[in-house]
């Protein structure tokens, strides 16, 4: 086919040519557009059919698909429903195959093993041995999937909600939605989705805006990744440096390097956080905590490469008050000082913990992306735009404790970010389920 249309694009005219091309393309993603409208708009009948066969049945199966171990959200849900009479919850790892098949077998059995680590009940969706994937549809047949990503090409086809069109599908953000992409609201999975479980009122009112569906598949629930941050008094001590005289500080940088908003400041700060380690040795350590997907990307960077980028790695990992996290955060979060990042999905979440954080701008433009949920929450943080900045918020902030804003930031946490009734959001979403189905 490549072969022919060079061909034929040697006889045509250059100008004829770039017409018909841009009218193929405008005609593919027209035929795309009418397709998935008309699915969304079967969507809600579908829905209403799967729900009346699930009210009939004693138990009610829940398959819970996830791709990377870090943006898990539903820990405090799945237990709940196991505790339940009436669900039956399994985990299923999906491939993950944007980016090969070597990252696709290393990110699931990762998470596999900390799972599976954990005590729960989780299962592979891909045997590396055989090379088969498991028909979840015929071997588990669930009643409810709820998914973790949103983005098709990122898991693997089969397990993307194309091919459960006749199931009660749910999802709940892996990050809280700061910014202002398409691609947080309206992507037709967001708008496919039997129930989009969404953090606040604002998420709900900005998706009425940007959904298709106008965002009455949109449940206000609360953000299921706070509670195990309100939930977990006693955190474990996941910290390499035991020394109680060090303050401790998170950095998480970003994989948006080159694309999109371009939001990371690996590229710019990598060597000045390794010296700003060894500068504080005595006085603080730092959790080198990257996005998963960053090293990937750097791996495939032509000025990185997998030599480049696990010598880097290994430099924390080595540090004699440095580390390496690379998944469950949730302890770390808890049992850290302060966080340095710039990433849109922790600007909510680890304000939970009542510590202060740094969001690092690359460049203004920036600011441009974020919706109205990610600029009030930017006002609760501090801000650097140069390595003086950083090191200002290091000295001042966490090792002089001079934290001004953390009244500001406990009145936002209490007033905007948790439920008014009293519940964790995985309660709610639970007690939500029930209503529809046990009535």
């Amino acid at each position: 086919m490549k072969k022919l249309k060079l061909i034929i694009k040697s006889y045509i005219p250059t100008k004829v040519w770039g017409f018909l091309v841009k009218v193929k393309s405008f005609t593919y993603h027209k035929t795309v557009y009418l397709y998935d409208s008309y699915f969304i708009n079967k969507a809600p009948r579908r829905h209403q059919k799967a729900l009346e066969i699930i009210r009939k049945k004693e138990k009610i199966k829940v398959a819970f698909f996830l791709n990377h171990e870090s943006v898990w959200k539903y820990e405090v849900l799945y237990d709940l429903m196991l505790q339940h009479p009436r669900f039956e919850p399994k985990i299923f790892v999906c491939p993950v195959v944007n980016f090969g098949m070597e990252n696709m077998l290393y990110e699931m059995d990762k998470a596999f093993e900390a799972f599976k680590n954990k005590g729960y009940d989780v299962i592979k969706t891909y045997n590396k041995e055989t090379g088969q994937y498991i028909d979840i549809k015929s071997t588990f047949s669930p009643d409810i999937v709820f998914f973790t990503n949103p983005h098709e090409g990122l898991q693997d086809y089969r397990y993307y909600i194309y091919q459960f069109a006749n199931t009660l599908t749910c999802y709940v953000p892996y990050s809280i939605s700061t910014f202002g992409h398409e691609f947080t609201f309206d992507l037709s999975f967001h708008n496919l989705v039997w129930n989009f479980f969404t953090e606040t009122p604002i998420h709900k009112e900005i998706a009425s805006e940007k959904q298709r569906n106008r965002g009455k598949n949109c449940i206000v629930t609360g953000y299921p990744g706070f509670d195990p941050l309100l939930l977990n008094k006693n955190p474990e001590d996941v910290w390499k440096n035991k020394n109680p005289a060090l303050k401790k500080i998170i950095w998480t940088p970003h994989h948006l390097m080159n694309e999109l908003s371009k939001v990371s400041n690996f590229l710019e700060y990598s060597d000045f956080f390794l010296e700003l380690a060894i500068k504080y040795k005595g006085k603080l350590q730092i959790a080198f905590n990257p996005h998963p997907l960053l090293r990937v990307k750097l791996e495939n960077d032509p000025n990185w490469g997998k030599e480049k980028t696990d010598a880097y790695y290994n430099k924390w990992i080595n540090l004699e008050n440095g580390q390496f996290g690379n998944g469950y955060y949730i302890d770390l979060f808890l049992t850290s000082d302060a966080l340095i990042h710039d990433s849109g999905s922790f600007m909510a979440e680890y304000l939970i913990t009542g510590k202060p954080l740094l969001y690092m701008i690359r460049n203004e433009s920036i600011l441009d992306y974020l919706n109205v949920f990610g600029e009030k929450t930017l006002e609760l943080h501090y801000q650097s735009r140069n390595q003086k900045q950083v090191i200002d918020f290091i000295e001042n902030v966490v090792l002089k404790e001079k934290d001004s804003m953390k009244a500001e930031r406990y009145d936002f946490v209490r007033s905007t970010l948790l439920s008014k009734n009293g519940l964790t959001a995985s309660e709610n979403i639970l007690n939500y389920l029930e209503n529809q189905i046990f009535q």
